[in-house]
């Protein structure tokens, strides 16, 4: 039988990135005490109020279909978000709710991206990127952000990048995986090549509440730039709320009438009593949840000031999201390597990031959604691990 050719489009070298959470995951499956520090799962519950929330909602028979955009009591509560967040106030008819923020992206790629087009994204992305962009038909050129640069774009390289099948720059602020927070001033330069050679912007914003040096700056709130930037949020890591799938975008009235089309034809909606405990969250919890944004910053912190007493070893502080990068190339070891072997030998798995980009390679991604104690223990067999392997290629 044939199958379209999109979908070997959609699986790149990034599918290789997961392969060492899946090798862990089977391996706790079998009941091995596995640290699993690879995705971006918290341990932090979802709000009370959140789930106090859908059990009213449930109990009073919310059980019908919404509106495929979202209902109008969510799409305002958002709205009402973005406005304080940003100072710049929209329509709730701006908002399209999506099944969690990659749903939105893939959703917006449908939107601005067509066959043959090409688009730019900072490198380290995000692994879903390449097959979100390459589903629409589209390119990636990526740009790099090297971590000598605090892992930040190289904005000349941007400049340089736009042709004439360019219809689209794709960044997230703070990165995942980096943690980079880009300054206003970057944002700038990128809004101005947008207005230069009418391009979108679309701007995944999803740690935008995890932010621990520097400010979070929207490119919707530039210059001109609110017709041509695409924002992309969700509750998923600024309420500890990852696996309730209530996303959002927020554009224009004409993008946002295109995007609720593709919803129709796709989601057809999210569950409404997951909605109407979202708008109790946010009305609730506008800022997400504080001890989340302060947990992880002391967790970086305990991580960082750990590794950086190993010789081999070298963290990349991030400025914020919920990641640290680790470069690990003074073991001698590949970050694939280096990540199976950790697993293999001390039962920890972290993620080689080399595939999110080729300014991660020798790194690797490790995530902070895990109890301070389970995060010490991890940082004490990380360099356990990291010494061995040293004096293991030192000898040999």
């Amino acid at each position: 039988m044939r199958y379209a050719s999109r979908i070997h489009q959609m699986v790149g070298k990034t599918s290789k990135a997961w392969d060492i959470h899946f090798m862990a995951a089977e391996k706790r499956i079998r009941g091995e005490q596995i640290i699993l520090l690879t995705v971006g799962n918290t341990d932090f519950p979802s709000p009370k109020v959140a789930i106090d929330a859908v059990h009213d909602s449930l109990a009073a028979g919310r059980t019908q279909y919404s509106p495929s955009a979202g209902s109008t009591p969510i799409r305002e509560a958002i709205s009402r978000l973005h406005a304080r967040k940003t100072g710049r106030a929209i329509d709730a008819d701006q908002v399209i709710v999506t099944i969690g923020a990659q749903n939105a992206l893939f959703t917006a790629a449908l939107c601005i991206v067509e066959p043959g087009d090409q688009v730019l994204v900072p490198e380290p992305m995000y692994p879903t990127y390449p097959g979100t962009i390459a589903a629409a038909g589209g390119e990636i050129v990526s740009i790099r952000s090297p971590a000598k640069n605090g892992f930040h774009p190289l904005i000349d390289e941007i400049e340089a990048s736009i042709g004439p099948r360019t219809c689209a720059i794709f960044l997230a602020t703070p990165n995942n995986p980096t943690g980079a927070v880009y300054t206003r001033e970057e944002l700038s330069t990128i809004a101005t090549l947008c207005h230069k050679h009418d391009l979108w912007l679309v701007s995944d914003e999803v740690y935008d509440e995890l932010v621990y040096e520097g400010r979070h700056v929207s490119p919707s709130v530039l210059s001109g730039m609110a017709e041509r930037t695409i924002c992309i949020g969700s509750l998923s890591k600024s309420h500890a709320m990852p696996g309730w799938r209530i996303g959002w975008m927020i554009g224009p009235q004409q993008l946002a009438d295109h995007a609720g089309q593709i919803a129709i034809c796709s989601t057809y909606g999210t569950p409404t009593f997951l909605q109407d405990a979202a708008v109790t969250t946010l009305e609730q919890l506008p800022r997400g949840v504080p001890e989340l944004k302060a947990a992880y910053r002391r967790r970086r912190d305990r991580l960082c000031d750990w590794m950086d007493t190993v010789s081999v070893l070298t963290c990349q502080r991030p400025e914020g999201g919920m990641f640290v990068m680790l470069d690990a190339r003074a073991t001698g070891l590949s970050a694939y390597d280096f990540a199976k072997g950790l697993l293999l030998e001390e039962g920890v798995a972290i993620l080689p990031a080399d595939a999110f980009g080729e300014s991660a390679t020798g790194y690797l991604r490790i995530s902070l959604g895990a109890a301070d104690a389970v995060i010490d223990e991890a940082a004490l067999r990380l360099s356990r691990y990291a010494e061995r392997a040293a004096r293991h290629r030192a000898v040999s």
